[in-house]
């Protein structure tokens, strides 16, 4: 079973290594942020995965956002 870290999503060592999936399928946040960069629609995703939400295709946007608050990048420039 799986340990929510983000409302409606689990992390599982022994479901997709351990990445963040939506609560309850093998469907990794990855995977929808990917397909919604690539131009997907949300009915789309809905019409391939008809067990899911519409707030389940939303949720990985809200994580990675949360996720990039916490984040701090640092530029290294590159050697000529």
């Amino acid at each position: 079973m799986g340990r929510e870290i983000f409302p409606g999503i689990e992390v599982d060592p022994e479901r997709l290594g351990g990445k963040p999936v939506i609560k309850g399928t093998r469907i990794s946040v990855e995977s929808i942020l990917e397909r919604l960069a690539a131009g997907e629609r949300e009915e789309d995703i809905l019409e391939a995965h008809p067990h899911l939400k519409r707030e389940d295709i939303r949720r990985p946007l809200a994580f990675a956002a949360k996720m990039l608050s916490k984040e701090e990048f640092v530029l290294i420039s590159e050697a000529a």
